[in-house]
């Protein structure tokens, strides 16, 4: 299978060209600039680089969400736009399960930590098993404080990526108990090749029209929760 995978759901936006789970080559940046602005030239100069022609893709897979609100509405927008043209179907991958695709040789407890503003985290705990990846604690918007509790109870060793833990360092040195390693930077964050490799386990099952797909926010937007709270201010 030929994919096309797209990761903007945070910071890094990233682009990335896999045949048969093997990964031709990836281009990555975490750059002020927005996701707007960077994935399409990125992808484009990724093709002319490796002779890939898009038309030939089965597929588009894109990190799904949770993550930026921003970031997965562009995201979303493009890929849209992509599968339409080239008249191939979406490939959604939820974003933690793409980054735990970075630590696929762990022998714990794996915990992706996306930073979800406001005191809270997305978050989830997943582990390999032969090679499988396995959901103990699907993604959800929690403190990081309820996550670290739950990983003191597990009592195994977790390996922890994502920028939830550039945000929740000082709460991780202080609070967690068992046996843990964070991510070093270049593996830390978002990866499209990531999100391709699980798109090609999740294979043509997943597959959904570019109309049908729509990202995972997992809760309103800061600017929903903000009219909601004004307009509940104005009825008191």
């Amino acid at each position: 299978m030929k994919l096309i995978a797209l990761d903007s759901s945070g910071g890094v936006a990233s682009v990335a060209l896999l045949t048969d789970g093997k990964l031709l080559g990836e281009y990555s940046i975490d750059h002020k600039s927005t996701h707007s602005q960077t994935l399409l030239p990125m992808l484009e100069e990724l093709c002319r680089r490796t002779d890939y022609d898009p038309a030939e893709s089965d597929a588009i897979a894109v990190a799904s969400g949770p993550g930026s609100f921003t970031g997965l509405r562009i995201g979303a927008a493009a890929v849209k736009g992509m599968a339409m043209a080239l008249n191939i179907p979406v490939l959604p991958v939820p974003t933690l399960e793409g980054l735990c695709y970075r630590a696929m040789e762990w022998q714990g407890l794996i915990c992706p930590m996306m930073d979800a503003r406001r005191q809270q985290v997305y978050s989830g705990i997943f582990r390999f098993e032969k090679g499988s990846l396995m959901s103990l604690y699907p993604a959800e918007a929690l403190s990081a404080e309820e996550q670290l509790r739950r990983l003191n109870e597990a009592g195994e060793a977790v390996y922890l990526l994502g920028d939830g833990t550039d945000a929740c360092r000082e709460l991780i040195a202080s609070e967690l108990k068992c046996e843990y390693r964070i991510a070093p930077q270049p593996l830390r964050y978002q990866s499209a090749a990531a999100v391709g490799l699980r798109a090609s386990e999740l294979g043509e099952a997943a597959f959904v029209s570019a109309a049908a797909f729509v990202p995972v926010y997992l809760r309103r937007s800061q600017a929903e929760r903000e009219r909601e709270e004004r307009l509940a201010g104005e009825g008191a």
